[in-house]
């Protein structure tokens, strides 16, 4: 592989650890649609930005979009506590809107530049390299330092929140009985989700997003029932994906962003496969 060719992998392999990391989380709290809804939710923050500034990759399009992003999850919460919807219908009303928006301004004021709908859907992975800043006199892909920020802010939040976030992963009522604050961190978790989807969506775009924050994390748990090593497997899992998925679409000529999709499904699909064929063993040793 080519320099640029290990670059891919490596900003792959960092999105999907932060990715898997906080996607476990999710899925274990029954959460799992929440980072899809907050990639569409995002667009018309970037969108917002682009318009006011003409950039697409700052710290204030990631702010911007942020900001989008919190407000498809207090809409939704909103919704929620109005008991007239339940929640996972609160957050399909909320984040469509947002979205629409976002393919609106797209097509009225940011049509035929850059930022388009290709992009937005699919992502640019594959143009990541091209994209650089000087940092201490050397060229670096804005992407990788974005990424390597985000994986190493994700792993501290999770490090240091360990026993709030297993407790609330598991049983949010009893965290907060228990006085380790589930509620809060729960909305931690959320706005961390948030940025980390922001940042992803950029080289990601929307489908693989959500690939990265689901797919590893449900692999991980038909191979584990115990938090920790789930997290590990997941990460892994995204790694492999990252990896494995890039090589093939260097073979078949395709999309990268979609082949590693594709890939992590296929791991999926192995794992879901060996857990069944298990459980069918499991009376033969008994």
């Amino acid at each position: 592989m080519t320099s640029d060719d290990v670059m891919i992998v490596v900003i792959a392999g960092l999105l999907s650890t932060s990715c898997a990391l906080l996607g476990s989380f999710l899925v274990l709290r029954r959460q799992a649609l929440l980072p899809d809804a907050v990639s569409h939710a995002v667009l018309p923050g970037i969108v917002l930005v682009f318009l006011l500034t003409g950039d697409r990759a700052s710290a204030v399009t990631v702010l911007g979009a942020t900001a989008f992003g919190v407000l498809c999850v207090a809409g939704s919460e909103w919704l929620r506590r109005t008991a007239v919807v339940a929640s996972d219908a609160a957050l399909a009303l909320t984040f469509p809107a947002l979205f629409s928006l976002g393919v609106l301004g797209i097509s009225v004021y940011a049509s035929g530049v850059h930022i388009d709908l290709d992009s937005a859907i699919y992502g640019d992975i594959t143009f990541a390299p091209l994209r650089t800043m000087d940092v201490l006199g050397a060229s670096v892909p804005t992407s990788l330092l974005l990424t390597g920020l985000t994986t190493v802010c994700t792993v501290v939040f999770v490090v240091l929140l360990w026993r709030p976030l297993q407790a609330a992963a598991f049983d949010a009522e009893f965290a907060e009985l228990s006085g380790l604050r589930g509620e809060l961190v729960g909305r931690m978790l959320l706005v961390v989700v948030v940025g980390t989807a922001v940042v992803a969506f950029d080289s990601l775009g929307a489908i693989l997003v959500i690939t990265f924050f689901v797919v590893p994390a449900v692999t991980a748990r038909l191979l584990t029932q115990r938090l920790g090593t789930m997290l590990v497997v997941a990460v892994a899992v995204g790694w492999a994906s990252s990896l494995a998925g890039h090589r093939a679409a260097l073979v078949l000529d395709s999309s990268i962003a979609g082949t590693i999709g594709l890939t992590s499904g296929a791991l999926f699909v192995l794992a879901l496969a060996w857990r069944r064929l298990s459980r069918r063993r499991a009376p033969a040793r008994t």
